[in-house]
């Protein structure tokens, strides 16, 4: 029997299990794109919707950019596909050096993945396997810190700190994990612009922590500089100073989780730039191809990749990676973003906006139900008053109606995202800020 129009629209919506979705929820009255371009997408109607979310962190260049199309049509057409495992070619070798060139000394070997969770789980095994090369094979245990999200990865749920995430996969995540506080403190720091200046002596416990499980045990602390997902925490003035001064004392490798906060987002190409403070290892993705095509990557510090190369020759010196490791599409997308970043000066650019976007993020806090305001770059958290029909009810209302007055936010519980195309100007900072305010007033 043949189906009837709406069942067959009914059935398609069906047949994908979408991630971190209310399936039910969303297929009973979807929200669907279809066209994208600079600023905007268009929905199945016709809509124009206001990017004001980078697509999931991710379109720093704005949408649908000519540069990137171009790159990515003309090397499929030329070769679609060539391993990296024991043969190359000569993209992901290019694209290599152009990071390289974007991250702080010693931070200049790169190992490509495919995503966020990629580069993550790749990361914790190579700071295994520089310290069993280094002739420290007992150093195993990572460090993690709560409200941290580091992608889906058994590995990344296990450093990871946010309950929904880590839950169901209980029984079976890395032994020989523990976390340290997060650095949200409403009390002392609600509506800071920029850093928070309350809250650095959160990295003294990493003292306790090496105390408890001895330092020579622990392999790395892995940290995002701004927890994205979890609602744009900020990490306090001199935290991450800190960090980097206690692991060093210890020889404990620090990972800066960059996926959200890379290529221009807190206005620099990482806040590991911005900010001066160097970690041993860098995971990336979303920005590293404007969203385009699936690709991440992981930036090792010199004295990691040379204590891996240690052993013979002719031997593997790490048994890991991926079939799309440095794929020849994906490698294009990236130097064609990474030429579009340096031509546009979007880095900088990013950074001249900052300013006009705090002042606009910050006339939210006349809005009711609001209990904070944090930003630094173009990255904002408005954080909302649960209501009393429970945890995210209010976010998720404010989330639906900016999308239906056309501007797409991010909901994380009741905590309101922000993270705009690098791109946008002040009309589109005053479309977001007015839009997202009667979004608010509504949903009071």
């Amino acid at each position: 029997m043949e189906k009837s129009g709406r069942d067959q629209h009914k059935g398609e919506l069906e047949a994908f299990w979408m991630p971190f979705t209310a399936n039910r929820q969303y297929k009973s009255a979807p929200r669907l794109m279809t066209h994208a371009e600079g600023m905007y997408y268009q929905d199945d109607k016709g809509n124009s919707v206001l990017d004001g979310t980078a697509g999931l962190w991710c379109c720093n260049a704005g949408h649908s950019r000519k540069k990137i199309t171009e790159a990515v049509s003309e090397q499929i057409a030329k070769m679609d596909f060539a391993p990296t495992f024991q043969m190359g070619h000569p993209l992901p070798f290019q694209l290599a050096e152009r990071l390289s060139a974007l991250t702080p000394d010693p931070l200049n070997r790169v190992f490509f993945t495919n995503s966020g969770s990629e580069s993550v789980d790749t990361a914790l095994k190579i700071a295994l396997a520089y310290h069993r090369a280094n002739g420290e094979p007992q150093r195993t245990r990572f460090i993690g810190r709560e409200m941290g999200y580091h992608g889906v990865g058994f590995g990344g749920i296990s450093v990871g700190g946010i309950g929904n995430n880590r839950k169901t996969f209980s029984g079976q995540l890395l032994s020989g994990v523990d976390h340290l506080q997060h650095t949200l403190d409403l009390d002392r720091n609600a509506f800071s612009r920029g850093l928070p200046q309350h809250g650095a002596e959160r990295a003294e416990q990493l003292e306790q922590l090496i105390n408890l499980h001895g330092a020579e045990n622990i392999a790395a602390v892995i940290v995002e500089p701004l927890s994205g997902s979890a609602g744009v925490i900020l990490p306090p003035e001199g935290y991450l100073e800190r960090l980097r001064s206690i692991t060093a004392k210890y020889g404990i490798l620090l990972i800066f989780d960059e996926v959200i906060t890379g290529f221009g987002r807190v206005g620099d190409a990482f806040a590991a730039n911005r900010w001066k403070v160097t970690p041993d290892m860098m995971t990336t993705a979303k920005g590293l191809t404007n969203g385009s095509i699936p690709m991440g990557a992981v930036m090792v510090s010199d004295f990691i990749y040379e204590a891996c190369m240690s052993g013979p020759e002719g031997v593997i010196e790490l048994f890991h990676g991926y079939t799309y490791s440095g794929h020849p599409v994906a490698a294009a997308a990236a130097l064609a973003t990474l030429d579009i970043y340096e031509e546009e000066k979007l880095f900088s650019a990013a950074d001249r906006m900052a300013s006009v976007f705090e002042e606009a993020v910050h006339s939210l806090a006349d809005c009711p139900n609001v209990v904070d305001v944090r930003n630094v770059g173009l990255v904002a958290g408005i954080q909302l008053a649960p209501s009393s029909e429970g945890i995210g009810k209010r976010g998720f209302a404010v989330f639906n109606r900016c999308f239906h007055a056309g501007t797409l936010v991010r909901a994380t519980g009741d905590i309101i995202a922000l993270s705009p195309p690098l791109i946008l100007e002040a009309d589109h900072i005053d479309q977001m800020v007015t839009t997202l305010a009667e979004a608010i007033r509504q949903s009071a």
